[in-house]
């Protein structure tokens, strides 16, 4: 069982008050450790290192984003989607012949694939990096890169009856709500028609029938009319988008009125992709995830579920957040624990996401003097928060009631692992390293730029040694490599490459007086694979309350190079790994002191009797002669 980012600093603090009995117990009767993560400790890296006992070099995953070498511009780093090989033109239709393109560019074979070899059942739920799904003896529901219906990570829509500004920066789009009547009617954008020549957006007439009442509305959308009271997240939406006769696009949606009174103002979440019938495969067989809606009800299958950027842009508030993650926690257990009472033998392997995402938007609450805490308004005793101040702390409660709840369904002689891909600290400051680069000469800006463009759209690349993008990856300008690269593979690269972790190596916050990157790290030094080509120049390991600016992560140039984080987004782990490691609990006493992420895919495979492969860089946990 994953509780993605649990802190090991957290959960002592808690269990040493007394507040996490079933932790405590499980450690009692087996072990407790802190538990090395990944040279970079970013989700994605972390878990595909977790899944398939390697280092980077060998499974091809360095963070979320890669860089396309020929635009500069960012693709995701574990999933290619692209379209059919070829289309059959029929009037005003496009027919596809054959499948989508779908690739997972993770590399190296999961755990449970070479235990499926042996006929050895896995269960695996929401393990980030499986989209699209693996196929092997078991099941699988797709989890971190599964996009929504539109394609995207995720766009949140806003109808409102405001006056629409500047577009939101992160993760979703306004749309203007128009009175008719005695009704607002908007029309709510789908996914593009790939079936009609242009791909025209796909649409779906939305209405809001007032009632005289501040408090509640009817919302009618696609034949569904549901009365919704205002700060009550709706439940799951059917919407299906008509894309030719006989061919509609499904997928769902929940909806929040944030606003009511003179003004009007309707959230809807991501559209998910409908697990009854998805438009891609997220799951393994394809009917699983069907499979578990029937059996369930209708889930979130998005890959970051939770809608961290509604709550960034300040469109939902604290509390519909909370709602939102705790629904989405709630959905998984039930998943979680109808694959406990079905599987008999075998492995269950479940991943739980609201301690990452929580901790990413409520570090504001539990440290004092965070500049993200400066504006929120108090509950009267001084404490930023209000009624969500232990926030954190509450999900550490219900993790900890979880684990008591999972540790009574363990028959005789199971094996129990709970454990975090990383730890978490605060965010307080970010370092924008592309305008670093630009104060100091190695990036340079076209004619005339002031480089306030995103995706580093401004850059003079003639002229640019080095580039950051993602969110602890600096990229050297190679010719021959990049599309205008400007440095020479060799000794050129290689005196470069030193000189940078040099100065980037414990730089500092002149204006706070504390260390901002403790080390700049060459990923050579770290790891080797055949993969390894791939990886970032650099990895930057920043200081504890450090982080890449989020002017930073999307490439733009402009602005000061350290400024404070004065977004909800308060907590994160994309530092020196030594800062974050995670937690590491079993039933069982393991043999080392010192485990790590990478050692949990050999040491699943020992317990079974499988030998682990010899590409493995993880260790089995146990002496050979230690456990049945």
């Amino acid at each position: 069982v994953g509780f993605d980012g649990q802190d090991p600093k957290l959960t002592d603090r808690f269990m040493a008050e007394g507040k996490l009995p079933n932790f405590q117990s499980l450690a009692a009767e087996g072990c407790y450790h802190p538990l090395q993560s990944t040279f970079p400790s970013v989700s994605p890296v972390a878990w595909s290192s977790f899944s398939t006992g390697t280092h980077p070099a060998k499974h091809n995953i360095y963070d979320f984003l890669d860089r396309d070498r020929r635009t500069y511009l960012p693709l995701l780093s574990s999933t290619r989607i692209g379209p059919p090989d070829r289309i059959l033109k029929l009037g005003r239709y496009r027919i596809p012949i054959g499948k989508p393109d779908l690739r997972l560019l993770r590399r190296s074979r999961p755990f449970w694939s070479i235990l499926g070899d042996h006929q050895i059942w896995s269960t695996v739920l929401r393990v980030p990096i499986t989209f699209p799904p693996d196929r092997f003896y078991g099941a699988q529901l797709s989890a971190m890169c599964v996009p929504d219906l539109l394609g995207t990570q995720g766009t949140f829509t806003l109808l409102t009856t405001r006056k629409l500004e500047a577009g939101f920066k992160e993760g979703g789009r306004r749309v203007r709500l128009k009175r008719v009547g005695d009704r607002l009617e908007a029309e709510l954008e789908g996914p593009n028609n790939e079936l009609v020549e242009g791909a025209p957006p796909l649409r779906l007439p939305l209405s809001i029938t007032l009632n005289g009442s501040d408090e509640s509305a009817q919302i009618e959308v696609d034949g569904t009319a549901l009365e919704l009271r205002r700060g009550a997240l709706s439940d799951w939406v059917d919407l299906a988008f008509r894309a030719a006769p006989g061919v509609k696009v499904r997928g769902i949606c929940r909806m929040l009125l944030t606003e009511m009174g003179e003004h009007v103002s309707l959230y809807l979440t991501p559209i998910n992709l409908d697990p009854d019938s998805p438009a891609m495969p997220i799951s393994h067989p394809d009917y699983y995830a069907t499979y578990l809606s029937k059996k369930l009800g209708k889930f979130s299958t998005l890959g970051l579920a939770e809608d961290t950027w509604a709550l960034n842009e300040g469109v939902i508030d604290d509390g519909a957040f909370l709602r939102q993650t705790y629904d989405i926690d709630r959905e998984r257990e039930n998943m979680l624990f109808a694959a406990l009472e079905r599987v008999r033998k075998g492995a269950v392997v479940c991943v739980f996401d609201a301690t990452d995402r929580i901790q990413h938007m409520f570090w504001r609450y539990l440290e004092e003097g965070h500049p993200a805490a400066r504006a929120v308004q108090g509950n009267g005793d001084g404490r930023p928060g209000g009624e969500h101040a232990d926030a954190i702390e509450d999900l550490y409660l219900h993790n900890d009631a979880m684990v008591g709840r999972i540790r009574r369904e363990l028959r005789e002689g199971d094996m129990l692992v709970v454990l975090s891909d990383h730890g978490f600290t605060s965010f307080r400051r970010g370092v924008n390293l592309n305008a670093w680069l630009h104060e100091n000469g190695y990036l340079k800006l076209q004619d005339g730029a002031q480089g306030e463009g995103e995706w580093l759209r401004e850059v003079d690349w003639a002229e640019t040694k080095a580039y950051a993008l993602g969110l602890t990856g600096l990229y050297l300008n190679i010719a021959g490599r990049e599309a205008q690269g400007s440095v020479e593979p060799g000794e050129e690269a290689a005196a470069l490459k030193a000189e940078l972790i040099q100065r980037l190596s414990g730089l500092e916050d002149s204006e706070k007086g504390e260390l901002a990157i403790r080390e700049a790290f060459d990923p050579s030094a770290l790891y080797g694979g055949p993969y390894l080509q791939n990886a970032p120049d650099l990895l930057i390991g920043y200081a504890e309350g450090y982080r890449i600016s989020w002017d930073g992560a999307t490439g733009v140039v402009a602005g000061n190079v350290i400024e404070d984080n004065v977004k909800p987004w308060s907590g994160d782990h994309c530092v020196d790994p030594r800062i974050v490691p995670g937690v590491f609990f079993s039933n069982k006493v393991i043999d080392r002191d010192d485990p790590a992420l990478i050692d949990l895919a050999p040491t699943a495979c020992w317990l079974f009797g499988v030998e682990p492969p010899a590409h493995m860089d993880g260790k089995v946990l146990f002496e050979r002669e230690s456990i049945e």
